[in-house]
């Protein structure tokens, strides 16, 4: 009974996914877990725009490096901020309670956070800020209403205001918001900086499962061995069993 219900819960998770999203569209993050330039450049934005806050304490920097191309002394020399040796996880030094003190409630861990939002979601998430002096931050965000983290990443993306449309709902006017206008233009181009957070969301998603690709492939090659193997068990079956038929 038990693994029947935690197969139909498994079922709903992308229901409850989309229902998180207050029914916002998620763009397509197309990210590329083979383009390692890719991941040494979202791996460059997390650690100084994410790892002050935000732990990854279940990926080791050893590990990161020999799996997006790096050297131990590229990684330890342009990655390593606070913590002192290669082999060490991706810590903060930042409190659970300091964090709850500053921000109303702990940073969460991000080692897994790609599996659990999915990469569309983060994607659509990280570019979609907006000014909303209502706040505490004086940002929210389309995806993540009234999210409690600041747009750590504005100087990059620059400023954004909502473009509200009135809609009647139960026979009353309400403004929702129908778009996002850049307001003050950031250090990238909005081009630029949808490659940027392409490339971030693409090392989140290494992150989060970094054996993956291996995984896969090790998945092929197990399909084609039981595929070569039916077919040896089947003339088997056929050689045993002539003399009986």
């Amino acid at each position: 009974m038990r693994k029947i219900l935690l197969s139909f819960l498994l079922a709903l998770l992308p229901g409850f996914a989309l229902a998180a999203t207050g029914g916002v569209h998620l763009d397509k993050a197309d990210i590329d877990l083979k383009n390692q330039d890719s991941l040494q450049y979202g791996a460059k934005l997390f650690v100084n725009y994410c790892l002050s806050c935000h732990s990854a304490q279940h990926q080791r920097y050893s590990r990161m490096a020999r799996d997006i191309g790096l050297t131990d002394e590229q990684v330890i020399e342009n990655l390593m901020f606070a913590s002192d040796k290669i082999g060490e996880q991706m810590k903060i030094a930042m409190t659970r309670q300091d964090g709850k003190n500053w921000f109303g409630a702990p940073p969460p861990d991000l080692t897994l956070v790609a599996r659990v939002r999915g990469a569309d979601w983060l994607y659509t998430y990280l570019r979609t800020f907006y000014v909303d002096e209502s706040r505490p931050f004086g940002v929210n965000n389309l995806v993540f209403p009234a999210v409690g983290m600041p747009h750590v990443l504005w100087e990059l993306q620059g400023v954004q205001k909502p473009v509200l449309k009135t809609v009647e709902q139960g026979g009353e006017a309400h403004q929702v918001v129908d778009g996002l206008e850049l307001v003050e233009p950031g250090t990238m181009t909005p081009v630029e900086y949808d490659k940027a957070m392409r490339d971030l969301v693409n090392f989140m998603v290494y992150m989060s499962e970094p054996a993956l690709l291996e995984r896969k492939a090790l998945g092929v090659k197990v399909i084609l061995f039981l595929l070569v193997f039916l077919v040896i068990a089947y003339l088997l079956k056929k050689e045993y069993w002539k003399d009986v038929h």
